[in-house]
């Protein structure tokens, strides 16, 4: 061994001239791999520059230290695989493995053993090369982890996406993709990808994204997509260009978005508001026909308009509430009774369960509040001692649809008398339930109290 770990051709066996070994010594000292010599035992005989920088033990320290010094224990078998090839006079190729510095940590080389000849072609010694590979590994290793860390965010992403050349031919697509149409990746291929769109969207969408190839332009389009179990539903799609420096485009970047029940609330508000404005012009109609009933030549005319506005409106909040649907009767009755405050205490309130629909609460939320008010004037609640009773029943009929009972019964009250000619109170509480419910109305004006019962179809009700 030279000074500074130089290569010594003697103690490898070949007889080269003092100028060949001086540049063949010249070759491996300027290597930026490890260049070890080592005989058949395992014993290191050169040990050159490069390999003092990689391993960290100088030429004086390591030659003549057997070269499983640097093999790790748990793969002292490689050694002797390695052995085995030389003996044969076999080369071993390249490989990559872990081998141990100096201070014992660990480092990734690339290793490639020949077998070295004497001058009658026995094989006497190995030639070992080992090229540092840490910065490739880890350079590897953070691909690795980046392609993994890409890899599950497009498998796991809310929406379908893909990547298409320049020419719109899809090359990727994401497992939600396929986990959501139930298709393989061969079944994609070309024009397969048209198996899962709507036949009655195809033409249009395929025009409208080869427009957009053409353009360059972002793509925008919605149509539904079947799924594995048949079902169709609706996707927002999109793709952008992903183009070079010179902007040319390399590739489209795309996903389609589930919207669904986004269309279906749309859809669902367009009928709330469509609602609102029949319900708003119902509303006003029946304002202005109260306005027109209501005599104006009497002097609580102001009052009583204000009182059948309010009524309508406490109607109008528990139809709110419950977002348009169907209500109890009961929760209907105490609603329209809250506007006699204190003398609710007068009303007894009694039956099933019955469901209005919104009209059919309207109708008899009005008789109610009519009758209220002429009671609390006239009638059982003008008095301390007055009593008002509402029953209401559903009893069966001969046919399929039984008959709904409701009545409004006073007493202990003054004496009433039927009015001279009926009022528009009269046809809020006969007329407007007997049109609207299909009702059969009856009312009395016994000196016992007044009366009222209203029979309807259940069906009316619905």
């Amino acid at each position: 061994m030279g000074e500074g770990g130089s290569l010594n051709p003697t103690e490898l066996g070949p007889q080269l001239g003092t100028d060949a070994a001086a540049f063949l010594a010249a070759i491996v000292e300027s290597s930026d791999d490890a260049i070890v010599g080592k005989s058949l035992d395992g014993t290191i005989l050169s040990w050159n520059q490069a390999a003092e920088r990689i391993f960290g033990w100088s030429a004086e320290e390591i030659v003549g230290m057997n070269v499983r010094t640097l093999i790790p224990e748990d793969r002292q078998a490689e050694e002797d695989a390695i052995i085995a090839s030389i003996t044969r006079g076999e080369r071993v190729p390249t490989f990559e493995t872990v081998r141990r510095r100096k201070d014992g940590s660990p480092i990734d080389v690339a290793v490639t053993v020949s077998p070295v000849r004497d001058a009658q072609g026995k094989v006497v010694a190995a030639s070992k090369i080992a090229r540092d590979i840490g910065p490739k590994k880890q350079t590897l290793r953070r691909l690795e982890e980046s392609e993994a860390r890409l890899s599950l965010l497009a498998d796991n992403m809310s929406q379908l996406a893909w990547i298409a050349e320049s020419d719109g031919k899809v090359i990727w697509r994401n497992k939600r993709w396929f986990d959501y149409t139930g298709t393989t990746p061969e079944e994609m291929q070309g024009l397969g990808r048209q198996t899962v769109q709507h036949p009655d969207h195809i033409e249009s969408v395929t025009a409208r994204f080869h427009e957009h190839l053409a353009s360059g332009e972002d793509w925008e389009d919605t149509f539904p997509l079947r799924g594995a179990n048949g079902e169709w539903r609706w996707f927002l799609s999109r793709a952008t260009p992903i183009r070079d420096i010179d902007g040319a485009v390399l590739f489209w970047f795309g996903t389609n978005t589930d919207v669904t029940e986004m269309r279906d609330a749309e859809q669902r508000i367009e009928l709330l508001l469509q609602e609102v404005n029949h319900r708003s012009k119902n509303m006003l109609a029946i304002i202005q026909s109260l306005a027109r009933r209501t005599d104006i030549a009497r002097p609580d005319f102001l009052e009583r308009l204000e009182q059948r506005i309010r009524s309508l409106a406490a109607n109008q909040d528990l139809l709110v509430r419950r977002a348009w649907s169907h209500v109890p009767v009961c929760e209907m009755v105490d609603v329209q009774l809250q506007a006699l405050g204190d003398l609710r205490a007068q009303v007894d309130y009694t039956g099933p369960e019955v469901m209005l629909s919104p009209g059919a609460a309207e109708a008899l939320a009005m008789a109610i509040h009519e009758m209220g008010t002429n009671a609390l004037k006239y009638g059982a609640l003008s008095s301390a001692t007055g009593r008002v009773a509402i029953v209401w029943s559903v009893v069966p009929a001969c046919g399929d649809d039984p008959t709904f009972r409701i009545s409004w019964r006073e007493s202990g009250g003054p004496a009433v008398a039927a009015p001279e000619r009926p009022g528009f109170g009269t046809r809020i509480i006969v007329d407007v339930p007997r049109v609207k419910l299909d009702a059969v109305v009856e009312i009395s004006y016994d000196l016992a109290g007044f009366t009222w019962q209203l029979e309807c179809p259940v069906s009316s009700l619905s």
